[in-house]
């Protein structure tokens, strides 16, 4: 390599692999391989070759999708760790199927057979993580030699490494305590071992045997990296640097690799490549949907805003959307016709009068926002994300609220996390705006299609609240 050039041929992104881990998904793939081939065999006598392209298809799908969910990277207890297996062994499984009936092979399968791999496998690798996890912490609570780590700084971010590097029993780490240093925030006060101050951290390394440390400081005294790694060097240890990026408001943040050079994304957008497609799959199908069945109701309310005042029967205003870009919003007209004063859109509350006796109604019931079926099956919106506010209401709450429109990261949704926790209707206090943005940043930060599915479940007992007038 050149001096001063990059060394782009080896990738900087290393992931760490234990031997449990590496343990446990072999034995996964062989509980999943067993059962799969005496179902075979025992239901049919004899193992063909359409069961054995089957078995290898499962395996290699198994494979890339438990290894794109994490399933051995991370440990969240027996129940969370459960409930992510059979997600990932679902999904897993239903693209097997998904291949084999678009391949017209499908049929020559016994479902009983199918039915039962499905549950035996399922329950195979569920026993496996149970034993292992059961034999990993009797292990680690008898052995008093696992490797101590250090840790170098303050704040949320140290607690967080202390906590989960002491309670995942597939490390062979114990992190012992932590060195303040002269960075801000060190010194609150925490429940993680104070073993000394930045002078103290060679003293400190050699009369405990640490063999890691992780270096976790704020962005703003990153200088302190350098100093502390070339101190360090030459103690023959294993040193990590975690910085901390939580002090930002972060937008589906992840790390990547581009031309061998690690990434921090800090903010992006959850809808790109697949998850997109996704996305517009599930709006297109449940928007089609709900038109279909909520359109005699649509039809049945048109007629009433129409008989009770004058005007039109829908309501059409800008709004921001997507990426900050602006759209036109469709809902059903709950106001009499008036003019807006000053060019300044105001926000109904409780008892106005502007509203109609059939708009108290809809706006009650959430039904004058039924138009927006247009608006998703358009591509503008979405079934579920942050709900659109106006323009106004926008460029108020951006001068007032940090990083107010990183909620437009996503989707316009007709119903959305935060309104299904409370945050319906009128936001008539600046805490009611921030907990509404807090909860959009929530949704925007764990986007799936479980997370939608529940806040549909979720919307129609939230609509028997009282937020909206």
């Amino acid at each position: 390599m050149p001096p001063g050039g990059l060394n782009t041929e080896r990738s900087l992104l290393q992931r760490r692999k234990s031997l449990t881990t590496t343990l446990q998904a072999m034995i996964d793939g062989l509980i999943v391989l067993g059962t799969v081939y005496y179902a075979f065999f025992n239901a049919q006598g004899f193992l063909s070759t359409l069961d054995a392209v089957f078995i290898i298809t499962l395996l290699a799908i198994m494979g890339v999708t438990y290894d794109q969910m994490g399933i051995y990277r991370q440990f969240g207890g027996l129940i969370r760790s459960a409930r992510k297996l059979f997600f990932a062994w679902s999904v897993s499984f239903a693209i097997t199927l998904l291949i084999f009936i678009m391949a017209q092979y499908f049929d020559q399968f016994s479902r009983p057979v199918l039915s039962a791999i499905f549950m035996i496998a399922f329950a195979g690798q569920l026993a496996n993580r149970w034993l292992l996890i059961t034999f990993r912490m009797q292990t680690a609570l008898a052995n008093e030699d696992r490797n101590n780590v250090l840790l170098i700084g303050g704040g949320p971010l140290v607690k967080h490494l202390f906590d989960n590097i002491n309670g995942n029993p597939w490390l062979q780490e114990k992190a012992i305590g932590r060195i303040r240093t002269c960075a801000k925030n060190d010194d609150v006060e925490m429940p993680v071992p104070v073993l000394g101050n930045r002078d103290d951290i060679i003293g400190v390394v050699r009369d405990n045997n640490v063999r890691t440390v992780y270096i976790a400081v704020a962005l703003e005294n990153s200088q302190l990296v350098e100093q502390l790694y070339l101190e360090l060097a030459n103690e023959n240890i294993d040193i990590h640097w975690v910085p901390n990026i939580f002090t930002l408001d972060l937008i589906n943040h992840s790390v990547k690799e581009m031309a061998g050079l690690p990434l921090l994304t800090l903010s992006e957008s959850p809808l790109i490549g697949n998850h997109l497609l996704f996305k517009a799959v599930e709006d297109k199908i449940l928007g089609i949907f709900a038109l279909i069945l909520l359109s005699p109701l649509m039809l049945i309310i048109s007629v009433m805003i129409k008989l009770d005042s004058p005007g039109p029967v829908f309501f059409r205003q800008s709004r921001t959307g997507w990426n900050g870009k602006e759209f036109h919003i469709w809902k059903f007209r709950s106001m009499k016709m008036h003019q807006v004063e000053n060019d300044e859109v105001k926000q109904a509350t409780k008892d106005d009068d502007r509203i109609t006796r059939i708009g108290r109604f809809i706006r009650k019931s959430s039904i004058d926002e039924l138009p927006q079926l247009f608006n998703v099956l358009g591509g503008k919106m979405s079934m579920v994300g942050p709900r659109p506010h106006a323009i106004e209401h926008n460029t108020d709450y951006d001068k007032r609220i940090r990083a107010y429109m990183t909620r437009h990261r996503i989707k316009p949704g007709i119903t959305g996390l935060a309104q299904i926790n409370g945050y319906r209707g009128e936001t008539d206090t600046l805490d009611k705006m921030k907990k509404r943005v807090e909860f959009d940043m929530q949704y925007i930060n764990n986007w799936s299609f479980w997370l939608d599915l529940e806040i549909l479940l979720k919307t129609i007992p939230a609509l028997l609240r009282d937020e909206a007038y």
